[in-house]
């Protein structure tokens, strides 16, 4: 059993996404909703939190809140334009930054909030006060640009953790690894001319945000063969995951030597998403998780901060995240997970499985892997 760290804020379930169908707004010819809203809900978040207070897992964990981000964390990496007008349409009524950005009034200061967890899971994994953390994050991060909101993300907090490390002299080397179902492109971004974070992002190919480079995109400048794309078919299932872990993220892990892995823990590639078309289950990111921890223990002392991204299916993300917990702690609860047997029946055959996995070596050896 670690010592985990497990940070959340109340105030993070309170950030609105404002009326909407799934991710349509309401009005013209979208009809509004009889219950729920738009896809980027606190419930499956809050779903989660209670799955772990019944389980008795959350007895298990280090329960911390956090500060938020300063104005000066913020500013380590998104511009002074964009924190402005953020934080005026957020003191108004709200309004949209970007491409699928709507929030309402007070969600600069959720955000901030937001990012302060992700700051304080890795600087307490990075003090030695925990041996890994999970951070619950509301609003999402890995979206976010530097200038410009994107896909229910408002600022960055992964990047706003990892500048927060460096500037505590806290780490060097930052593995970042995205298993959300859309591609963690504004991480990347962030990212791209630094040799000293490495981010992969495994997601399902041409869903969000389209256009993009993809398995091509290596990093520029001092930052070339630091960026890792692995845009896998969709349908891709437990046993595609696993093999990718296996065949890509392990090797690059090896290879990069990092001083402390963060997991960008999106759950959105789960069987019943709506906004993903995968067949992960809730074993998948256990075991995903468990071999991430074994290579952890081999190249950065164990240290692992799983970070909360997207996760759509209010009845499934519980039982996902709750297995993620569960192997960043080292414990194996009694839950159940309901769905599994009929989920499990429900994935790809041996026939999908094996053209699944040769695009996966397909794209290995286009990395040199």
């Amino acid at each position: 059993m670690r010592n985990t760290g497990f940070y959340l804020s109340e105030s993070c379930f309170w950030h609105t996404t404002g009326e909407a169908a799934l991710t349509a707004p309401v009005g013209g010819w979208v009809q509004p909703m009889a219950a729920g809203g738009h896809a980027e809900s606190p419930e499956s978040k809050r779903r989660m939190r209670n799955l772990m207070d019944m389980s008795g897992l959350m007895k298990a964990l280090d329960v911390c809140d956090a500060a938020p981000a300063t104005a000066v964390e913020t500013a380590r990496i998104h511009t002074a334009g964009y924190l402005a007008e953020f934080k005026a349409l957020s003191d108004g009524r709200g309004g949209m930054l970007g491409v699928s950005a709507p929030f309402g009034r007070g969600s600069f200061e959720i955000a901030c909030q937001s990012a302060g967890l992700a700051r304080d899971a890795v600087l307490g994994v990075l003090s030695g006060r925990h041996d890994t953390a999970y951070a619950l994050t509301r609003p999402p991060g890995h979206h976010c640009l530097a200038d410009q909101g994107m896909g229910f993300c408002l600022l960055s907090n992964i990047g706003i953790a990892i500048a927060a490390a460096r500037a505590a002299g806290a780490a060097k080397r930052f593995f970042v690894l995205d298993w959300d179902v859309h591609h963690g492109n504004g991480t990347q971004a962030i990212f791209e001319d630094d040799p000293d974070v490495h981010t992969l992002s495994i997601h399902q190919a041409n869903l969000f945000p389209t256009g993009y480079s993809g398995l091509e995109d290596r990093g520029v400048g001092d930052g070339a063969g630091a960026n890792t794309n692995l845009p896998l078919p969709s349908g891709c299932g437990h046993d595609a995951y696993l093999y990718a872990i296996e065949r890509v993220v392990l090797p690059l892990i090896q290879s990069f030597r990092p001083d402390i892995i963060i997991i960008a823990n999106g759950l959105d590639a789960s069987h019943v998403d709506p906004l993903g078309r995968m067949s992960c289950l809730s074993s998948t990111y256990a075991q995903m998780t468990s071999m991430i921890m074994a290579a952890a223990d081999e190249h950065c002392g164990g240290r692992v901060v799983a970070i909360h991204e997207g996760g759509y299916s209010e009845a499934y993300v519980p039982f996902c995240g709750h297995r993620v917990v569960e192997s960043l702690a080292g414990i194996q609860s009694d839950l159940v997970d309901p769905f599994l047997p009929k989920f499990l029946e429900q994935q790809p055959d041996a026939a999908q499985v094996a053209q699944q996995c040769a695009a996966i070596d397909t794209m290995a050896a286009r990395l040199g892997l």
